[in-house]
């Protein structure tokens, strides 16, 4: 009997049955609070897992103050001075991400979630140590390459773990919880990087000529001196060290990760049925007979035998890359799955193109163009601008489920454009004059601040939320590796062109990114359905077919195939 005749005997043991038995098949669902607190390996997982976004955020936020200190300048004056260079140090992290996000789906089915997040920690301590260590401008550029692959990788494969060996209970928040994480190690990366600033070098006399190499020397606070061949009273050691740091929670990831159970979901995929229940009674601290534990057990078997039948009764016989390649293809053959996915790859698009990583990735020149002078103070500034984007992550939280999708992400829209109108026409307005205009000043700085408070809390989650739940089961996981790319490949173009377009067009930057805030708005408000409280049988009706209804009822088939299975082993076995 070949594989979809095995497939199809399993799911046609009941006929069609209730779509409600399905339900027979979840976990008991109970309080957030009550599952942490009976199941520490939900919490030791969840801080992680979450240990992967930070990482992610950390490498985001430690450039944008590297780049602008004198000792990274007099090691490197082509990147210092130069934006295009700039530019490209930024973005080749972004680049290797993208790669990173679209090879992750193979690896991690190939080798299992585990193996893939202990792949990319390794990978990602050898590329922070060369960064950290580099001599060269090519040295420097090889180590933030090899660092972006497993960031790319992390950003999917942690998530993935994590929602598979959780509950439904929790799995919505953990969503919002990974933005929460990447927002710290921003937060992080910039109040670490404020504090290394001050860390001194050799203090050269200031009266002997310039010979640093640089096109022109350098302008930098008066705390600091620069002499012959790029001397200054600031050590290496202040860009080098944030770039070394963030070994060590990538270390602790990996460490913490051998002492965890491999994905029982992984293992049925494998086809290994003893290991993926002793995986899932280890995580739930239940013994393998324990009812409950036996009918999650079923739940995730059935759901693993659907996506195999899918790709049986859709692909039948194709294999490989051609496989890959179909299922790919389907996304766009039909009007409601192109639908489906246009609109999670524009939230992505909008996610990016809205100016949230230029602000991150070149905070402190910015605060310098809105003339705040020295380079200390513009860090300092950075650094708060970490914490509101903290803050104000945490509203989605709660609101996210009680208000709407679309109501935040058309407020957070409003907001963000109102402000890069405001900060825009003071840049225009002002010019090099910001610093003599104090008032000024300090009001874009403002808006600065009011643009991170109405980003954080709309599309900085809602914009990683909303892909997973319009997909139906089928296509999920392809569908959710183009939103993730989609969002990688923007945020490569967004730290690539960011450097020109501040010393060129200046103001205009921040009205070309005000475009977009407006667009996005428009694009929720006509395109983009509420989920909220939604199931995926009523996204049906938003997209008008009817896949998910026939998924959930193929879903229920297998699901009294494997009961009535069980039962009839369970019988047998007291015979």
């Amino acid at each position: 009997m070949d594989d979809k005749k095995d497939l199809q005997t399993k799911t046609e043991k009941l006929g069609d049955g209730a779509a409600d038995d399905v339900m027979l098949f979840e976990p008991e669902k109970r309080p957030i609070a009550q599952v942490l607190r009976e199941n520490p390996y939900i919490v030791g997982l969840a801080c992680f897992a979450t240990l992967g976004g930070f990482l992610f955020g950390y490498d985001q936020g430690v450039v944008s103050g590297i780049l602008t200190m004198e000792s990274f300048g007099a090691k490197f004056p082509r990147i210092y001075m130069d934006s295009g260079f700039k530019g490209w140090f930024t973005s080749s992290l972004l680049l290797a991400a993208w790669l990173g996000s679209l090879i992750n789906g193979p690896v991690s089915d190939k080798f299992g979630r585990k193996h893939s997040i202990l792949f990319a920690v390794v990978i990602f301590v050898s590329g922070s140590a060369i960064q950290a260590g580099a001599v060269s401008i090519p040295m420097l550029f090889v180590g933030r390459t090899i660092t972006g692959i497993p960031v790319g990788m992390l950003t999917m494969v942690t998530p993935q773990y994590l929602s598979e060996i959780s509950v439904p209970t929790i799995r919505g928040t953990l969503v919002v919880l990974q933005q929460l994480s990447i927002t710290i190690g921003i937060l992080v990366s910039y109040w670490l990087e404020y504090g290394t600033h001050y860390i001194g070098g050799t203090r050269c006399d200031p009266t002997i000529p310039y010979s640093g190499g640089m096109a022109s020397k350098p302008t930098f606070d008066a705390y600091h001196d620069v002499g012959p061949n790029g001397c200054t009273g600031q050590s290496e050691a202040s860009w080098r060290v944030p770039f070394a740091l963030q070994i060590f929670p990538a270390l602790v990831l990996g460490i913490g990760m051998l002492f965890y159970p491999e994905s029982p979901r992984w293992w049925l995929m494998v086809g290994k049925d003893q290991k993926a229940l002793d995986a899932l009674s280890r995580i739930r601290r239940l013994p393998t007979d324990d009812h409950m534990l036996s009918t999650e057990f079923l739940a995730i078997k059935a759901d693993v035998l659907f996506e195999q039948s899918y790709v049986l009764e859709h692909f039948h016989g194709w294999t490989g890359i051609r496989l890959m390649a179909a299922q790919y293809l389907a996304l766009v053959s039909t009007w409601p799955n192109f639908r489906r996915l246009s609109i999670g790859s524009c939230i992505m698009f909008f996610q990016q193109f809205m100016g949230c990583n230029a602000m991150i990735y070149y905070a402190p020149t910015i605060f310098g163009q809105l003339g705040l002078s020295g380079n200390t103070t513009s860090l300092l500034a950075t650094g708060v601008y970490g914490i509101v984007n903290t803050l104000w992550t945490l509203p989605a939280l709660f609101l996210i489920d009680k208000v709407g999708r679309r109501p935040l992400l058309m407020c957070g829209a409003l907001g963000t454009f109102i402000s890069l109108v405001i900060v825009g026409g003071i840049v225009g307005g002002y010019g090099s004059n910001l610093a003599a205009n104090k008032a000024a000043g300090w009001t874009g700085i403002a808006f600065i601040y009011i643009y991170d408070i109405n980003f954080s809390y709309s599309f900085a989650p809602i914009g990683w939320v909303l892909p997973s739940e319009i997909f139906n089961l089928g296509n999920r996981s392809k569908a959710m590796s183009i939103t993730t790319s989609s969002t990688w490949m923007c945020n490569f173009i967004i730290g690539l062109v960011t450097p020109d377009m501040l010393s060129t067009i200046k103001w205009g930057t921040y009205i070309f990114f005000a475009a977009f805030c407006l667009l996005a708005l428009a694009f929720t408000y006509f395109f983009v359905p509420e989920t909220k409280g939604r199931s995926l049988e009523d996204m049906d009706l938003v997209f008008g077919d009817n896949a998910a209804h026939e998924e959930k009822a193929h879903l229920v088939r297998i699901a009294q195939g494997l009961r009535i299975e069980a039962e009839q082993e369970n019988r047998a076995a007291q015979v």
